[in-house]
């Protein structure tokens, strides 16, 4: 039997797009029951075929073994075939966006965040919370995921003058075309400013540190209590994890929304572009330097240096930039030789029991 629109009709209220690389890799496949993932555990996941039906899955044996990358494993938004039974994950389906970041440790390893989905909203709270350079760096991250990234500064009615302090700071980012929303996240009103990115269809996910009021403004967007919410120390404005696991939610205005767990540390993955809107003002000052190969230290012409010394640039944005940057080129010599590595190994290849590789990964 061949795939029909009525198929994906009951999809639709969970995100299902008929453009999305999901939706045409379906073509010339045999039918299987087709699901979203919306829960994730250790050892299984929960997959939804209809808003009012979820059960709890296995995944395929190859997933559970200790070298298979963890961006080819589902993660909370992907869209899969289950198997005759349907009590197991078969297939995995292409997606349209992946959030990635590089997992904290040693060792170099992309960790999946969310899947599929249309907007990333980074939350920030006014408070001791507001960073520009964590937001720089989350910027970064969601670029890479094909996903388009959304500011929210919460907490806007505990701020004051802060709010326009902080909404200030961010303009080199809102210039460069990233949306920018001050609000109060505990008031329904104060959150409609979000609705253009709710609608019927489409995939939100909120990011941002502990104690963002992310849990609180996903209440407000559903209207009633269903995520846990902490107290945030005054010390530090941190929170505990409120939310432990990643989880896909069903918003009254039609959107589904990810709710994820606090993010304390943010590693680049070795993809992202720089030049990329996020320091597009850096890049462009950095191409008008006299000499092509300029290091912007103390050669003559150098349009950054002539940018620091008249405070166009500020020094702790391009003291970031250099930092990323690094880190960037860093985490992608490291990606590039592990990709290398895949290549070369012969097939059915396996590391001798307690062995190490390269990487120092057992």
């Amino acid at each position: 039997m061949t795939w029909t629109a009525d198929d994906f009709e009951a999809l639709r209220p969970m995100g299902w797009r008929d453009d999305a690389p999901a939706a045409l890799a379906l073509a010339g496949r045999p039918k299987a029951a087709l699901a979203r993932v919306v829960g994730q555990h250790r050892n299984a996941y929960v997959v939804a075929t209809t808003l009012d039906e979820a059960r709890r899955v296995q995944p395929p044996a190859a997933w559970t073994r200790p070298r298979f990358r963890a961006e080819d494993r589902a993660v909370v938004g992907d869209w899969v075939l289950l198997d005759a039974k349907g009590e197991a994950i078969a297939t995995l389906l292409p997606r349209h966006a992946l959030l990635r970041r590089a997992a904290a440790g040693e060792h170099y390893q992309q960790q999946p965040i969310a899947a599929n989905i249309d907007f990333v909203l980074v939350v920030t709270g006014l408070d001791g919370d507001f960073n520009p350079r964590r937001i720089e760096r989350y910027l970064l991250l969601v670029q890479a995921s094909g996903a388009a990234p959304v500011l929210v500064l919460t907490k806007a009615d505990l701020a004051g003058e802060a709010a326009s302090e902080a909404a200030d700071l961010l303009q080199p980012l809102v210039d460069a075309g990233f949306p920018l929303h001050v609000l109060n996240g505990k008031d329904a009103a104060s959150a409609a400013v979000l609705a253009p990115y709710l609608g019927p269809g489409r995939s939100c996910v909120l990011v941002g540190s502990s104690g963002a009021g992310k849990s609180t403004l996903t209440n407000t967007l559903l209207g009633r209590e269903t995520m846990k919410t902490a107290e945030v120390r005054e010390t530090d404005s941190r929170g505990r994890h409120t939310t432990t696991s990643r989880v896909l939610i069903p918003l009254p205005l039609g959107a589904c929304l990810i709710d994820t767990p606090g993010m304390r540390e943010l590693k680049l993955i070795g993809e992202e572009d720089l030049a990329d809107k996020v320091f597009e003002d850096i890049e462009a000052l950095a191409s008008q330097c006299r000499f092509r190969d300029c290091a912007h230290l103390n050669e003559p012409g150098c349009a950054v240096l002539a940018a620091l010394d008249s405070g166009e640039l500020e020094e702790t944005r391009w003291a970031h930039y250099m930092k990323l940057r690094d880190e960037r080129d860093a985490a992608a010599t490291t990606l590039a030789a592990r990709r290398q590595e895949a290549r070369q190994a012969p097939k059915g290849t396996a590391r001798k029991p307690g062995g190490k590789d390269k990487f120092g990964r057992r």
